[in-house]
């Protein structure tokens, strides 16, 4: 049994402390303590903790699973969501803010540097900001004095908005992939960076693909790098790959041992970018040969998939992920629609020799699918294994100009 939890703890001293589950055992140590506009609040109400787990990745755990808070750590009940912790909006992480920030104190002249933070447990069962520990100095005076005071008498402006005129992270959050883009050209690398600290990991690798070359390197070297292996991990591995070709080798292989899957990534990186493994995504709809005309249907019709992978199933022999099991041939879309939606795949694959080599160059490629009239064509090794899938976009992207993006722009400057 735990003992009885202190009522009041001071972050400066909590951070660094170990947290550990229901079972006792250690999953991580406090970074700091997360509240809703403290500058707008007598005592803001403590949403929860950031908790860095192995692989410096720092995760969020509501306040409401906390059941006790002691010399020795901080305990925890319930599952640990170990998705990295993104800051909402009006969200602020309190050392980070505020540790040996300048605030003024309300009511007076002076001023002081804040040392310590201390956080209370109510009688509600509420963690609050209630107390903080500052270095005094009386204005015109040198000798500065320790005291600890009530949140209370504590006034201060948050340094964490958005740069005069540019919008807010509630506002990017809001806008499409090309806006944010479009946004962030007008700005800073520091501000560009300060920015899209708000958008989920999802929006940030659509902003990422949107992007030319240079700005991307330029903002993905500017982010904490545990933040960009998770935006990694959102994008398709070609995309991802295109990515981490364009920072420096030593910078690749940290962000790859930080992801938490990376091995297509990997072997995508080892081809040529204007051939077809290296333009290649490597998750196409992939279905067996006693797959239905429903099945197939169903795979397509997924809102995540891109039109051009949407457009046609690759029927295969198990393993039915890249690289997988002996390619059979090709099911298009319209096919699809026109069989009764029982039928096995099988009866209908087109078996057609349009495959082509990883090491297929962008030129025979391009012959390729205009010969054959296709969104996308099937990359297969010497055993016939299929290994990915190029499609039109894929390929539009490495035959325009590198920066193609902003030609419009440049144009009507």
């Amino acid at each position: 049994m735990l003992k009885e939890q202190i009522k009041l703890i001071f972050l400066a001293k909590l951070a660094g402390t170990p947290v550990f589950d229901p079972n006792g055992d250690r999953v991580g140590k406090i970074r700091d303590a997360v509240a809703a506009n403290p500058g707008s609040s007598t005592n803001p109400r403590i949403l929860g903790f950031i908790v860095e787990i192995p692989q410096r990745r720092r995760i969020f755990i509501p306040a409401t699973r906390v059941t006790s808070i002691e010399d020795g750590g901080l305990f925890v009940t319930g599952s640990i969501n170990i998705r990295r912790y993104q800051p909402r909006h009006g969200e602020v992480a309190l050392l980070e803010e505020l540790l040996d920030r300048e605030v003024a104190l309300r009511g007076s002249a002076d001023f002081g540097i804040v040392e310590d933070l201390g956080i209370e447990l109510t009688e509600s069962k509420d963690w609050r900001l209630t107390f903080a520990h500052i270095k005094r100095r009386e204005r015109g005076l040198r000798r500065n004095t320790a005291t600890t005071l009530a949140w209370s008498e504590i006034e201060y402006e948050s340094r964490l908005s958005a740069p005069q005129g540019s919008p807010d992270n509630e506002d990017v959050g809001l806008m499409s992939a090309q806006e944010v883009v479009e946004t962030l050209r007008d700005l800073e690398i520091e501000e560009r960076a300060e920015l899209v600290k708000g958008l989920d990991d999802e929006k940030l690798a659509d902003v990422l693909e949107e992007m030319d070359d240079k700005d991307r390197v330029a903002l993905v070297t500017n982010l904490e790098e545990d933040r960009i292996a998770d935006v990694l991990g959102e994008m398709a591995p070609d995309d991802a790959a295109d990515v981490l070709k364009e920072v420096e080798p030593e910078t690749a292989e940290e962000l790859l041992s930080l992801m938490d899957d990376a091995e297509d990534v990997r072997r995508l990186m080892k081809y040529e970018d204007y051939s077809a493994g290296g333009m290649m995504t490597t998750d196409p709809v992939i279905l067996d040969i006693d797959s239905t005309v429903a099945d197939a249907l169903a795979a397509i019709r997924r809102k995540e998939l891109a039109p051009a992978l949407a457009s046609q199933v690759f029927v295969c022999r198990a393993p039915l992920e890249t690289p997988t099991g002996r390619l059979i041939g090709v099911v298009h879309l319209q096919q699809l629609l026109r069989e009764p939606p029982a039928l096995n795949l099988g009866l209908i694959v087109d078996a057609t020799e349009t495959a082509v080599s990883p090491e297929t160059g962008l030129n025979e490629v391009v012959k390729n699918l205009a010969n054959y009239n296709l969104i996308a064509l099937p990359v297969v090794d010497e055993h016939n294994r299929l290994l990915g899938a190029v499609t039109v976009d894929d390929v539009l992207d490495h035959l325009l100009p590198e920066n193609w993006r902003n030609r419009d722009e440049e144009v009507h400057r």
